[in-house]
């Protein structure tokens, strides 16, 4: 496809209620036009008022999402790049926090000249400029804008104020807005409510938006004289009202909206080509995989502190479902809460009983350390398959140096500032740092594998570069003691000053590492490490399997 002369802007804004998948949409319509041959990004605008999300509680917000150049942003963001397989940027996730600095700081160096600074225009010419910045870059060909919140928000109203203004000044053919809404079905009365979805749009015409498309997500298909009815009372077409079903998978949403002809519809609307044979077979496959796996079920512990909320560890459940995926098993992830293994509420043998593998989460603070500890010990000692991702690898650390170098209460001065041996201590560079917002060691760094180790056979290369983002690392005071007793440390920075990586060679498959391959990790790109930490806890089953059974398993 012939590259367009001017950049088309697509608003993605959602209505009804929220966490209804306005960034599962806008990544899989990226994804579609993307296959179409177009020049994608995807930005997210947040409503709060925190400059980030970075210090935000995982039960607020969910897991916070680092992109290569260290800007701490929404989970929305690892939907854009697993779909898209492109890398995002600060420049991806503004919040109105950040908009509000943004103004502040240009009032005090008195660059408006003495004017009252108000909504109206310099907040709202702020957001427009933001919402600008991606596509004056010259690299992309559309820019999807995800407006976080629900229409009808007084926190959202900005951002579709600035929104309604840039649709004025760009016109039709450059601007639109994918209106997404819920059609509730009524379950005792065996109906498709169009009503909450009409309000919505109601809510946008109040402001000065006609929304050019809209999708409708809902439990059941919607018939053609629901569409009808729909487009009827929101000054639409029916080719304009767009439905999407529930699906299995959420990387089955753009084969669903390639069968309602969303990417042709968008690409008409902006005065743009449509290929009309876009192969989506590696999607076909990919989404038959997950639905279907071929060899069963594999279960898998995530040992955590945010249990109870999964979007805390949400990349971390996607790259499971692609390491899955290229091991033609479907992981089951089992949450386990490390609290109730310290306080005893569950013994190991019941936590492992049809456990294949563990996985030891990140996180911050002392809360649950000593029950991901003790989990740490019993794979350790069991020759289960362990994965330990930033604090879950320096609980290993810690693990190895009080049970198998006899360092009495070792641990990190995270936990315990006075402990005898710091294992785990925090970094030079983060000794002086005060303020706690976008201050940890955040973003791409490179690190340099060691031949002949676990990690150099699961990425068969000696430098990589992952994404941070912590405070704390193993002390070096340590290394040698560590290494002794049978600790390697497999990766390491290009310096040799900083430990990335560490694994236990005796073990079937125990590996820690300080970064987050999770962040990594895409549809068609499964990441090496979950790619081997699922083959070796698939083997694992494979062998409880045989044993319990061996006649069926000679025979199968």
């Amino acid at each position: 496809m012939a590259r367009t002369k001017s950049v088309k802007h697509i608003f993605v804004t959602g209505g009804v209620v929220s966490s209804l998948g306005k960034g599962i949409l806008s990544a899989s319509l990226g994804a579609l036009l993307k296959e179409q041959g177009l020049r994608i990004t995807i930005q997210k605008f947040d409503p709060y008022i925190n400059v980030d999300p970075g210090t935000m509680s995982p039960y607020q917000h969910g897991e916070v999402y680092v992109t290569d150049d260290g800007a701490e942003t929404d989970l929305d963001l690892g939907y854009y790049e697993r779909f898209l397989d492109v890398s995002t940027s600060q420049a991806n996730n503004v919040t109105m926090g950040r908009i509000y600095k943004n103004v502040i700081d240009k009032e005090r160096r008195g660059d408006y000249l003495g004017a009252t600074v108000q909504v109206v225009p310099h907040v709202i010419d702020e957001i427009k400029m933001r919402m600008m910045e991606l596509a004056e870059s010259g690299k992309y060909d559309v820019v999807i804008t995800e407006i976080g919140g629900t229409v009808g928000d007084i926190e959202s109203q900005p951002f579709l104020e600035a929104m309604r203004q840039l649709k004025l000044h760009l016109g039709p053919k450059n601007a639109m807005n994918i209106h997404l809404t819920l059609v509730p079905y009524i379950k005792s009365a065996s109906e498709l409510k169009t009503k909450p979805t009409q309000h919505s749009v109601r809510l946008l015409l109040e402001i000065g938006v006609q929304p050019d498309v809209l999708v409708c997500r809902s439990e059941k298909a919607l018939s053609k004289e629901i569409k009808h009815k729909i487009g009827l009372f929101c000054n639409l077409s029916d080719t304009d009202v767009v439905g999407l079903r529930d699906a299995e998978t959420i990387y089955e949403v753009p084969l669903l909206l390639h069968e309602e002809k969303l990417d042709a519809m968008v690409l008409r609307k902006l005065g743009m080509k449509s290929n009309s044979q876009v192969d989506l077979s590696s999607w076909e496959e990919f989404s038959h995989k997950v639905k279907f796996p071929k060899d069963g079920t594999l279960r898998i512990a995530l040992v955590g502190k945010y249990t109870e909320y999964p979007d805390a560890y949400k990349s971390i459940f996607e790259a499971f479902v692609h390491a899955g995926a290229a091991n033609d098993v479907k992981v089951l992830v089992k949450l386990m809460r490390s609290e109730d293994v310290e306080d005893g509420k569950m013994t190991m043998e019941e936590a492992m009983r049809d456990v294949a593998g563990v996985l030891v989460a990140p996180g911050f603070g002392h809360r649950g350390i000593e029950g991901k500890i003790q989990m740490i010990k019993y794979v350790r000692e069991h020759n289960i398959p362990f994965f330990g991702i930033c604090l879950g690898m320096q609980c290993a650390v810690i693990e190895f140096a009080r049970h198998k170098c006899g360092l009495e209460g070792a641990n990190s001065t995270e936990f315990q500032k006075r402990t005898k041996h710091p294992v785990i201590d925090m970094m030079e560079s983060q000794k002086s740092v005060k303020e706690k917002g976008g201050t940890m060691r955040l973003g791409s760094y490179p690190c340099v594998i060691a031949e002949g180790t676990k990690a150099f056979e699961a990425y068969r290369k000696l430098l990589i570069t992952e994404r941070h983002r912590h405070r704390f690392e193993v002390n070096n005071a340590y290394r040698e003691i560590l290494q002794q007793h049978g600790l390697v440390f497999s990766g390491l920075s290009p310096d040799g000053e900083l430990v990335e990586m560490i694994e236990i060679p005796s073990h079937r498959w125990f590996v820690g590492v300080q970064f987050h391959p999770e962040l990594k990790s895409r549809v068609h790109s499964v990441h090496p490490l979950f790619n081997a930490f699922v083959a070796e806890a698939k083997k694992l089953r494979d062998e409880k399997i045989s044993r319990e059974s061996p006649k069926e398993a000679i025979e199968a």
